[in-house]
């Protein structure tokens, strides 16, 4: 089994095919999409491919270690995580394929007037640590 992160983005990534942004959709677009994320969630839970998932707010801050008695530095002049990412869902899958096919399907949400967004997943496999082999 491998970890895979399926990251969603706020900006960065193509533009999806139904490019309305979420601000915009009706309390019940918005109720729709959730309803699709949280059965999508579900379902890899009874498979045992569901690891974790979050939303995240717009807000955030850059912070960073500047030494001893100074300030820390913030929003740098980087475009800043806040305005990329969304959320997240991490899976757990028999290997790349499996792990294509579910973010091609969470993917398909469904966003303004009910229609799939086919927004643009970033797809990661997560770093393990390497086995030791010990004579």
């Amino acid at each position: 089994m491998t970890k895979y992160l399926l990251l969603k983005h706020y900006r960065g990534a193509p533009a999806p095919v139904n490019d309305v942004p979420m601000d915009r959709w009706t309390p019940e677009e918005v109720d729709a999409h959730l309803q699709y994320m949280r059965d999508f969630a579900a379902r890899l839970e009874a498979t045992g491919e569901y690891v974790d998932e979050g939303a995240l707010s717009p807000e955030g801050t850059f912070v960073r270690y500047d030494g001893e008695g100074r300030p820390p530095v913030t929003d740098g002049p980087f475009a800043e995580t806040k305005d990329l990412i969304a959320g997240w869902m991490v899976i757990d899958v028999d290997g790349y394929d499996r792990a294509l096919e579910l973010a091609a399907e969470l993917s398909a949400a469904p966003g303004a007037g009910g229609k799939p967004i086919h927004e643009w997943l970033e797809l990661r496999p997560l770093l393990t640590v390497p086995t030791t082999v010990t004579e």
